[in-house]
């Protein structure tokens, strides 16, 4: 049972967190999207344009966010991650190249995984967390986070509280994410990969949040807010993150973390409920036709 420690004095924790995430999602549905301009450029402007601007407007709010940066970006821009990390904010593991895990071998995922590490290393950037792409996780998944003493993951949904994953004698802290919390299903549009059909208006997105952040409040919640710059530093869009904030900090009960540091103290003062990963992954077999 949830004791509330974790959060504090808080009514609500809310961890701003951005999947940096560029060219990869389309190069993952296919390579050939390469040669696609225009739609390259479209995902370029996250990193290029969108995380310059996201950084002003933390830095004007005085507010503190944890960017999830696929190995392959972190690579491709090697000031990026560390332009984060100069600002006060976390970098974390967001796979290397955003292959889905569900559709990996389990060697192909570790390698993945251990790719994006490497590169991480060499650029001097610790992380603790990890957050899998299009946030579908696997039992090797698992492993790896125990394997390689990540803190923290942020990619499921059983909960609206962080609780703890007990992944064999490691745990390993969820900070649960939700799809009503990602502005992918609210403004994703491309006509070729198909990434989604919405372009919903900023004002109905505002609404939207605000009404989950209440709710959450009264429940002792952890709003984890997915953003992914290309998406979200669109200026009107970046205007509903600003407004958002101001209104949290108006109620003065709601604050503002880096996912590291929620994780840490879920970790040190547990009171969180436990999940066993491998309890509650089905047999297909024992699934009746």
């Amino acid at each position: 049972m949830d004791s509330g420690a974790w959060r504090g004095s808080a009514a609500a924790v809310a961890t701003l967190t951005f999947d940096v995430d560029a060219e990869t999602p389309v190069l993952a549905a296919g390579g050939r999207y390469s040669r696609h301009l225009t739609t390259m450029s479209h995902q370029a402007y996250g990193p290029d344009v969108g995380v310059p601007r996201i950084l002003d407007l933390l830095d004007e709010l005085e507010v503190p966010a944890t960017f999830f940066v696929p190995g392959w970006v972190a690579e491709r821009r090697p000031h990026l991650a560390a332009s984060i990390v100069e600002r006060g904010h976390e970098v974390a593991h967001h796979s290397y190249s955003h292959q889905t895990a569900t559709d990996m071998t389990e060697q192909a995922q570790r390698d993945d995984f251990e790719r994006a590490l490497s590169v991480f290393a060499s650029q001097d950037i610790e992380v603790s967390g990890y957050r899998a792409a299009m946030w579908q996780t696997t039992a090797t998944t698992m492993e790896l986070l125990a394997e390689h003493g990540l803190s923290y993951d942020s990619s499921m949904m059983a909960d609206d509280r962080p609780y703890l994953l007990k992944l064999g004698d490691t745990d390993v802290v969820e900070l649960p994410v939700h799809w009503s919390l990602d502005d992918w299903e609210q403004y994703a549009f491309l006509p070729e990969p198909f990434v989604g059909g919405l372009i919903e208006a900023p004002s109905k997105v505002f609404d939207m949040w605000r009404d989950e952040l209440e709710g959450m409040s009264a429940y002792g919640c952890l709003f984890n807010l997915c953003l992914h710059p290309f998406l979200t530093a669109r200026p009107g869009r970046l205007a509903v993150v600003r407004r958002l904030i101001e209104w949290a900090r108006e109620r003065g009960d709601i604050s503002f973390e880096r996912c590291r540091d929620v994780a840490a103290r879920v970790a040190e003062v547990g009171g969180v409920r436990e999940v066993r990963p491998d309890r509650t992954e089905i047999d297909p077999d024992t699934y009746p036709d």
